[in-house]
Order: C-alpha cells, then sequence, then structure tokens
C-alpha cells in the first residue's frame, strides 16, 4: 500500500480545528472529546495543535486559524466542519491571508456526513475521529497548487428571448458591454407575450412586456439573433466559441419594412398551434404577433403553397419594396460567435393536458388549458378578448377552474408549479368581470405567498368565487339531471364538508403544470451542465448560488432553473446578468485548479474517456494519437480517471496516495476494540 513515509509526516506541522456549529454538529458529537483525541492520539502524524470553536467560519475562528498558522508555523490545516461546498474557500482564504498555500487545507465534513444522519452519541463521536484520522493523513500529500488565471471576454451570450433573457441582456447591454440574444421563435417575448394580465396587479403583460422587447431590439449593444439556435458550444469560461445556425426567414431584413402586406395577400390560413395554442389562425408567411421584436415576418415552408407546389408567389409579387424582400433561394446561415459568459433562459414548456384523460381535455369542447384561457379573453386574441365557449358565441354561464393539473401529483410531477394558483385566481377574477358567471376554483392547497398575493386572493374570494378544496376526480359530460343538458360535469370531494360534489358548468378551465422544455437534457449536455431528475437545470447551490451552474461561465435564470413567477423570473435574469457584469469588470478569473490531467506516455489512444467527460473537457489529438484535457473546461469530476484503464489520467488532489492515506485513516480507529492500525494491516493486502 502506498502511504506517505513517517519521516515526511514528522516534517509536516499540522492544526486540526472542530467546530460546534452551534448545535448542528455538538448536538451528537462530543466535539471537545474530538478535539482532545486529536492533538493526542495524532501527533506522531504531525497534528501539533487541536482546537474546538464554537463557529469556526466566523471571523473570530478564521482569525484563531491565522494566529496559530504564524505563531505554530502550521504547515498544513485540517477543518472538521460542514460540508466543504459551503466553507472550503472560507477557509482556503483564511490560510492564504496567514502566508499558507491555500490548497494545503483540508475540510472534513463531521456535519453531513456525521451529526445529521446519525442518532447514537457515542458512533457518532467515533465516526468523527474516523473521518479527521483521513484527513490528517491525506493533507501530508496536498501540494501547493495556482489557480488558472483566464481572460474573460467582454461579450456575453444570453440564449431564449423570454422575459428573464430579455432582462438579462438589457441589464448587461446598458451597463455598456456587448450581449448576443439568440431566440428560437421569430420573435422575442416568450410566453409572457401570449398572457392578457398579470397577477396580482392585473397589468396589461403587453404593456410592460412591449417597451422592454423595442429596447432589446433597438439598443445598440445587443445583436439581437431570432429564428435561430444554439448548434454547438467549443471553449470555456472568458473563451466560448458558439456555433449558432440562423434559419433563413425567406424574408431579406436588410431590405423589408414590416409593412405587413405579403401577409395580407398570402392566401394560405393554418391553425396557429403556437401562439393563439391552436384556438386561432395566421397566415403562411406570418407575424407572430402584433408587437413583434423583430418586426420581419417569416414563411411557413411547411403550408407554403410555393414551397409544396411551386406556384403562387403571392407574397413576392405584392411586396412593395425594391429589390423584392420575400427571396424563395435564401437559405440558412452558419454563425460563429466568441463570448465570456452564457446566460441559459430557455424558459418552460406548458404540462400537456391531455395525459389526464378523466379531465376531458381534447374530448370534451369546452375544457380549455391555462394557455387556451389567456389568449381566449386577450383583446388581440382569436375572440378579440371576449370569454366564449367553443361555438364562438355563447357565454358560459358557470366556470370551473381546476388547480394542479399535472402538478403535485406523483403520476405526472411531484413538485408545485409556483403560478398556478395565483393563475386560478386571476382566472376567476376575470371571468367574473367579462362575463358574470359563477366561477368554482377546485384547488388542493391555496398557495399565495409572495407580496400583494394574499390580497388578491382575498379581493378574488370577496367577488363572491367558490372554492372547493379537493383534487377533481373527473370531468364528463355525462349528464344526468334536467337542467344539466349541454353541461360539463366536474366530480369532486369536498375535503372540508367531508362529501362528493357533482358540480355541473358550461366551461373547465385546467390549470396546467410547467415542465421542462422537451429538449433540455439536450442543451444541458450541449453547454456542459446538468438536469435534475425532474429536468431542470441544476443551479451550483439552491440557496446560496442559484443562477450560477458547475460549469464556470455557463448562468441559468428563469423558468430553466425551476417553476416560477414573472417577478421572480425578472429578478433571476437580472440575478445572472449582475454575475455576469462582475465577471467582465474583473478581466479574469482566478480557476479551482483541481483538474484532471493526461500522462501522454501511458495513454494508449483508446478513447474510453472522450465520451464521458460531462463538461465536453476531454478531446483526442488525432496527430498524437493520445487524449487531451482543457484544463480551464475540467471540473474535476474524477469521471475519466476512473475510467482510464491505463490510469494514464491523474487527478489533481486526488492522486492514488492521497485517496489510499485517506483510507489508511479511516481505517485507523477499528470499532470493534482493535489496536489502532489493527483494520488497516487486515486490509493491506487488498489496498496495495
Amino acid at each position: 500500500m502506498s502511504t506517505a513515509p513517517s519521516s515526511s509526516k514528522s516534517q509536516e506541522r499540522i492544526g486540526v480545528y472542530v467546530c460546534h456549529c452551534g448545535s448542528n454538529i455538538a448536538g451528537l458529537v462530543d466535539v471537545k472529546d474530538v478535539a482532545q483525541w486529536a492533538g493526542r492520539e495524532l501527533a506522531e502524524d504531525g497534528v501539533v495543535i487541536a482546537r474546538d470553536y464554537q463557529f469556526m467560519c466566523s471571523n473570530l475562528g478564521q482569525e484563531l486559524i491565522e494566529a496559530d498558522i504564524k505563531e505554530q508555523g502550521l504547515t498544513r490545516v485540517v477543518v472538521a466542519a460542514c460540508s466543504p461546498h459551503l466553507h472550503e474557500a472560507t477557509f482556503r482564504t483564511a490560510c492564504q491571508r496567514a502566508g499558507l498555500n491555500p490548497y494545503l487545507c483540508e475540510m472534513v465534513s463531521i456535519r453531513e456526513q456525521v451529526s445529521w444522519v446519525h442518532t447514537d452519541r457515542d458512533l457518532a463521536t467515533a465516526k468523527a475521529k474516523a473521518l479527521i484520522a483521513g484527513g490528517v493523513e491525506r493533507v501530508a500529500w496536498h501540494e501547493p497548487l495556482e489557480p488558472l488565471i483566464v481572460p474573460i471576454n467582454p461579450t456575453t451570450l444570453v440564449v431564449g428571448g423570454g422575459i428573464a433573457g430579455i432582462q438579462a441582456a438589457l441589464e448587461i447591454a446598458d451597463s455598456g458591454y456587448p450581449v448576443i440574444l439568440v431566440e428560437r421563435e421569430p420573435s422575442i417575448g416568450g410566453h409572457m407575450a401570449q398572457f392578457d394580465k398579470t397577477f396580482p396587479t392585473l397589468d396589461c403583460a403587453a404593456c410592460i412586456l412591449t417597451p422592454k422587447m423595442v429596447a432589446v431590439g433597438s439598443h445598440p449593444n445587443i445583436t439581437l439573433l431570432t429564428y435561430s439556435e444554439v448548434e454547438r458550444v467549443d471553449g470555456y469560461v472568458g473563451s466560448f466559441l458558439v456555433t449558432i445556425r440562423k434559419k433563413a426567414r425567406y424574408v431579406n431584413a436588410e431590405t423589408c419594412t414590416g409593412c405587413g402586406l405579403c401577409i395580407e395577400k398570402c392566401p394560405v390560413r393554418v391553425v396557429d398551434e403556437v401562439f393563439e395554442a391552436g384556438l386561432g389562425y395566421r397566415k403562411a408567411v406570418y407575424r407572430s404577433f402584433p408587437q413583434a421584436v423583430p418586426k420581419y415576418p417569416v414563411i411557413d415552408t411547411e403550408h407554403c403553397t410555393y414551397f409544396q407546389r411551386g406556384k403562387c408567389k403571392a407574397c413576392q409579387i405584392f411586396c412593395p419594396t425594391q429589390p423584392k424582400s420575400i427571396n424563395f433561394e435564401q437559405k440558412d446561415e452558419i454563425i460563429q460567435v466568441e463570448v465570456g459568459n452564457i446566460i441559459l433562459a430557455t424558459g418552460y414548456e406548458l404540462f400537456d393536458c391531455r395525459r389526464i384523460p378523466q379531465y376531458g381535455y381534447g374530448r370534451l369542447a369546452n375544457v380549455y388549458t391555462s394557455l387556451e384561457f389567456e389568449r381566449l379573453c386577450n383583446a388581440a386574441g382569436p375572440t378579440g378578448g371576449e370569454v366564449v365557449l367553443r361555438d364562438g358565441v355563447t357565454k358560459p354561464k358557470t366556470v370551473g377552474i381546476i388547480h394542479c393539473v399535472g402538478s403535485r401529483d406523483s403520476k405526472y410531477n411531484s413538485y408545485c408549479s409556483v403560478i398556478c394558483c395565483m393563475q386560478s385566481l386571476k382566472f376567476a377574477h376575470l371571468v367574473k368581470e367579462r362575463t358574470g358567471a359563477e366561477v368554482y376554483n377546485f384547488y388542493i392547497d391555496m398557495r399565495t405567498p409572495f407580496k400583494d398575493y394574499d390580497e388578491f386572493y382575498q379581493k378574488v374570494l370577496a367577488e363572491g368565487v367558490h372554492f372547493v378544496r379537493g383534487r377533481v376526480a373527473e370531468v364528463t359530460d355525462a349528464a344526468r339531471h334536467p337542467g344539466e343538458e349541454g353541461k360539463i360535469i366536474v366530480q369532486v370531494e369536498d375535503t372540508l364538508i367531508g362529501r362528493q360534489r357533482r358540480i355541473p358548468v358550461d366551461m373547465v378551465i385546467l390549470s396546467a403544470a410547467l415542465e421542462p422544455r422537451r429538449d433540455a437534457q439536450e442543451v444541458a449536455h450541449k453547454f456542459g451542465i446538468a438536469c435534475s431528475a425532474n429536468g431542470w437545470f441544476i443551479e451550483k447551490h439552491p440557496k446560496l448560488d442559484p443562477v450560477a451552474t458547475m460549469t464556470e461561465g455557463i448562468f441559468i435564470a428563469g423558468c430553466a432553473q425551476g417553476p416560477k413567477d414573472i417577478p421572480a423570473t425578472v429578478a433571476q435574469g437580472a440575478a445572472a446578468a449582475a454575475r455576469v457584469i462582475g465577471r467582465i469588470h474583473q478581466g479574469h478569473l482566478a480557476l479551482e485548479p483541481v483538474r484532471a490531467s493526461v500522462i501522454a506516455e501511458r495513454c494508449s489512444g483508446c478513447r474510453i474517456c472522450n465520451n464521458l467527460c460531462p463538461f465536453n473537457a476531454i478531446s483526442f489529438r488525432e496527430d498524437l494519437g493520445v487524449t487531451e484535457i482543457n484544463p480551464a473546461l475540467c471540473q474535476g469530476c474524477g469521471t475519466c480517471v476512473a475510467a482510464c484503464p491505463a490510469g494514464a489520467i491523474t487527478g489533481t488532489q486526488f492522486s492514488n496516495e492521497q485517496v489510499f492515506a485517506q483510507i489508511e485513516g479511516l481505517l485507523m480507529l477499528d470499532f470493534s476494540g482493535a489496536p489502532r492500525g489493527a483494520a488497516v494491516r487486515m486490509l493491506e493486502p487488498a489496498l496495495s
């Protein structure tokens, strides 16, 4: 077994610091006993001082470590506290301030790995000692490291033109830095452009969104690439090379005036499945909505008569510009841009309510999704804002609104979609306001936690809306009683009164769940980040760093990270922008030097590791026949180190010597009562 020679250990002067973390650790671990044990039993391993302190991460705790480094001449430090994910940087910085290389500090987690997961005080204390012994053995093999310094390109790529992407782009552009905004649809605006009112203030969505859209379209620091998609991302933080496909609009943006004559003259009308949610029509050459930015239309080749049969060309014939702005020969354009940081604001998709057949969507005419109702009551929608049934004439007299359709349900999505309660309350108000109908809200729990939200709930209550607490079992058209003809029957258990209810209504609105985009996994792989089990992009830390990801230079904002409402989306877009602006101001970034590297002499060129890296940091040098790792892209996860059959890849700070030394330390305590080191001797043949 490879272990550190005793002579080298004796030369090290190691300090051990054990944190109480209030009662988080000390409530189950005998912290004072652990510190005394470390100072006594680990002295022969180089420990010259061991202390316990109430809060090691506090200024006083850090100053204690700094003073000992200077006065005791410490060459290594072991801190036993909470997760390194939270405070490793804290203690490394303290060591650095005292003149010790920050990478000669080792953190041992005795909160998450001991006190929070055990109930037996004696065993927890013994385990804490074992972990500290492993940390002491390991830190003797640490080497002084220096961070990797990379320059930051001031240009930022924002992917997604919804309200999160718009906010992020404007924040950065207003700070004087260039932004490239990529949106896959013909216009920016996202889902918010489809809404009528926004809760709780009932502002017109278009009225508050359109000025921001116009600002993006006219901003001198923003390059807007709509109807475009990112195809490839190469490089690393500060120096990404991004390949973008700008799809052919078949309209020349340089000469088009946006007059709309081509749309007017186009003879082909098709159902608008995207913006109008299937309730309205558009032409084969179309602009997504009247306030679209940019204003230029796009030709739908799937339905265009010319592209299908080689005839028509009405749009080109009637185009008033010279030369004609309609260009049927236009091709997709491949663009490569260099950027320093990337913000992903790719948004969400709506739950397909057909997946819950008992709610009748797609089978019963007057069952609507939440997005369909948004378009129905929108003044620019297919009915001009009139809330009517599918016949286009009849106004409903009773309306049922079902919350949490596809949310808070283990069969579909176990998470809360955040917006459903307030969205349903908004719908109830709009129905009351425009039709005077009787409204029933079917809810599981009412969640109105943010500013002025509960006030809005009280307002809707006062308007006479009925609230039925219970999950709806079924929505049918099975009329059983006189007066129910043509009605939709909502079958529900009212848990507040403890009985089943049959409520006949004219219209049902399904408040559908928010889901990750269908291609979220593909996009995550393309940008070198990860998705959660639910499919949302994973942030670096859910509370302390909700906009960064584990890949340096890639940030997330809005509903790409998880369900949220418009204010939270705007705030997160601004937060992501602030992080990027801070990095641009610095001009360079110091990267963690814990990275993998290839020993070229050992590499056989098998390429097993090449497709395993989750951060796209590994490439193959055909000329040399060996694998190379880009240290700026590598995140030190160790996947390639474990996979290499030749042992040609090593991980900085995770060498065989360090890992085996830590295992030896962990096994120094034999809980069966055997002498110290007996467990190591028993396992030595297996570890050697």
